[in-house]
């Protein structure tokens, strides 16, 4: 629970949130740990419902949040001192790996974020926090969206992730909005250096593709193909796959249309963040996710820890099958945990302003 002391009244003054899109709790995690409680999570993603209530203590509500009734979620903010509604809506028509047979129809259809702007206004919190792809500021929805905050001062920006912690070359929108005024609404950097690769996963066990740590199911990496086990060895960090023998680059890639991704196949490098974590981060193959020096990709834990998770969340019951998609897709959906504790912190500082 976060507990405000007003100077003047001594009254204690609590935030309250519901994280909707909550998926396995990275935004919730950074809630909690930033000092605001979170009493409920909704995400229609049954595979959330483990992960989110093992490390939060907070209530998992399995909903379609475009089918979501603001009764069902009004009694968790019931008495808050400060209410807070929080969320990311998936955002698969800006996905680069979601391209591929993508019609203009489809990206107008944004029910999700939709049903976060009608549950604001419905339930109308104190306070809003919103993140989402950085593309998403260009669209209609989004300022739609903005529009839609009637009775809220809102900030908003495309912020740069290694500013705050998080160890990856990610971009994300924020947006924060609040009933009480703007003073203080802002997320201010918190580093001037970024976090490395290296000082995030450099003391997990070594392990080789295919295999995982008899300690800790989460790190596991794929297995590699002959092939690729020849490419990822050939590969240096940073590097790319023009740096390999010939014989090992893909037919693909040396035409015209190849030429525009290179960093698929590629090694991250231990002293620079890594890339942004995907879906697909536990494949060699699919973006600069080689580990830095040993010849596999990285593991889920691993990846989860560059997504700021603790090294100790835990993601399945014990002794449940890990699958590498079902994980993957978990894990590269979630709000970085260090990025909900920045939210956190500037609304905490933004409602101080308020109990002077």
């Amino acid at each position: 629970m976060n507990q405000l002391v007003n100077v003047n009244t001594q009254e204690v003054v609590q935030i309250t949130a519901v994280d909707l899109f909550c998926g396995v709790g990275g935004l919730t995690h950074g809630l909690v740990r930033g000092g605001i409680q979170v009493t409920a999570g909704v995400d229609l993603d049954p595979n959330s419902r483990f992960p989110f209530e093992e490390n939060n203590c907070s209530r998992f509500i399995e909903s379609d949040i475009s089918q979501l009734q603001a009764d069902v979620i009004k009694p968790y903010l019931n008495g808050a001192g400060f209410s807070l509604l929080a969320g990311c809506a998936p955002c698969q028509p800006f996905s680069t790996y979601s391209r591929s047979g993508r019609n203009s129809h489809y990206e107008t259809q944004w029910p999700l974020a939709l049903a976060f702007g009608r549950l604001v206004n419905e339930l109308k919190p104190d306070l809003v926090a919103m993140e989402n792809v950085p593309q998403l500021a260009d669209h209609d929805v989004f300022k739609d969206f903005v529009k839609s905050l009637k009775g809220y001062h809102a900030w908003w920006a495309v912020v740069d992730c290694s500013l705050y912690g998080i160890p990856q070359t990610r971009k994300r929108l924020v947006l924060l909005a609040s009933r009480l005024g703007s003073a203080g609404l802002v997320l201010k950097p918190t580093h001037t250096k970024a976090v490395t690769v290296r000082e995030t996963i450099e003391g997990l066990p070594s392990i080789r593709a295919g295999e995982r740590d008899p300690s800790d199911a989460m790190h596991y990496a794929s297995s590699l193909s002959d092939l690729n086990l020849r490419r990822i060895q050939a590969s240096t960090p940073g590097g790319t796959w023009r740096d390999w023998p010939e014989e090992l680059q893909a037919a693909c890639h040396k035409k015209s249309t190849g030429a525009t991704y290179p960093s698929v196949y590629g090694r991250m490098e231990w002293d620079k963040p890594g890339p942004t974590i995907t879906t697909q981060c536990f494949g060699f193959g699919n973006g600069r996710f080689g580990h830095p020096e040993q010849s596999r990709a990285i593991s889920l834990r691993e990846a989860a820890m560059l997504q700021t998770f603790p090294a100790n969340y835990q993601f399945v019951p014990p002794g449940t099958p890990i699958r590498f998609n079902k994980m993957g897709r978990l894990i590269g959906n979630a709000v970085p945990v260090r990025l909900g504790e920045v939210i956190a912190d500037a609304l905490i500082a933004h409602v101080k302003q308020y109990c002077q």
